[in-house]
């Protein structure tokens, strides 16, 4: 999605300027939390604790400058929020905080507890036989965790339907466990599975007009092929640059090469 290299550039700003954070991470989701936000969720950045939103839960919370940029550009933030990143009096941190970031659902950071916390929120939806749609985006890397596996099996067996989960899978996951088999996994679980271009808008909605959403059904859960880093050649893929700050010839580097 070359449209979104603006956004891109937005976050390597944010993290040159505030001296933290993790570009390749953000770049590897942002597709996904654009598409879901302008095309996909019922959301109001005029009323962010709107009864009757949709909620996504950015459980793979490191990723968390590419939910911002997206927050920012709907209204939910303001360009001196992204200003601010990681500075003193500012709102945006390392990890997305619920307590202070308007249009944030859940604070996270620490892997493998945003998704449990999304199948309480669906639960609790379908007690109170609300429609509400919950959403979910983790790591492959963050699969890795027990209590992601504890949180499917308990999702699949309560049924619920009214819950999609969106797995980055980048291959940080390969790093560790190269023969990992997610897509087995998770119908093992007895979700409802689909493979999915993640850097594709038009594969993205496809397969979110798939799943059902209803109050008492299958969970599904989308693995999207990603690329970390994508967009900067040099930032793709698995290594230093992970949690690495540009210096200025670097920084310049990357934003020639997302003109």
């Amino acid at each position: 999605m070359r449209h979104n290299n603006d956004l891109r550039r937005t976050i390597v700003e944010m993290v040159y300027r505030g001296r933290d954070g993790h570009i390749p991470s953000a770049f590897s989701i942002l597709d996904i939390v654009q598409v879901l936000y302008e095309r996909v969720l019922r959301v109001d950045p005029r009323s962010p604790n709107w009864p009757h939103r949709d909620y996504f839960i950015l459980s793979k919370g490191h990723g968390c400058l590419a939910l911002y940029v997206v927050l920012e550009r709907l209204g939910f933030l303001s360009r001196e929020d992204l200003d601010r990143f990681c500075r003193s009096g500012g709102i945006l941190g390392e990890h997305p905080d619920c307590t202070q970031v308007p249009g944030v659902e859940a604070s996270t950071g620490s892997l493998g507890h945003g998704f449990p916390f999304a199948v309480g929120i669906a639960y609790g939806l379908r007690l109170r036989q609300m429609p509400n749609r919950v959403i979910v985006l983790v790591g492959d890397g963050e699969c890795h965790e027990g209590t992601i596996w504890e949180a499917a099996h308990v999702a699949a067996n309560l049924r619920l339907g009214n819950l999609c989960v969106i797995v980055d899978w980048n291959g940080s996951a390969a790093q560790l466990l190269p023969q990992d088999d997610l897509p087995l996994k998770w119908n093992a679980f007895g979700w409802s599975t689909r493979v999915i271009d993640g850097h594709s808008q038009a594969d993205i909605v496809a397969a979110l007009q798939h799943v059902s959403f209803q109050g008492i059904g299958t969970p599904s859960v989308l693995l999207a092929k990603t690329i970390k880093g994508k967009g900067v050649p040099f930032l793709e893929g698995h290594g230093h640059w992970h949690h690495r700050i540009p210096d200025e010839r670097e920084y310049q580097a990357i934003m020639e090469a997302l003109a």
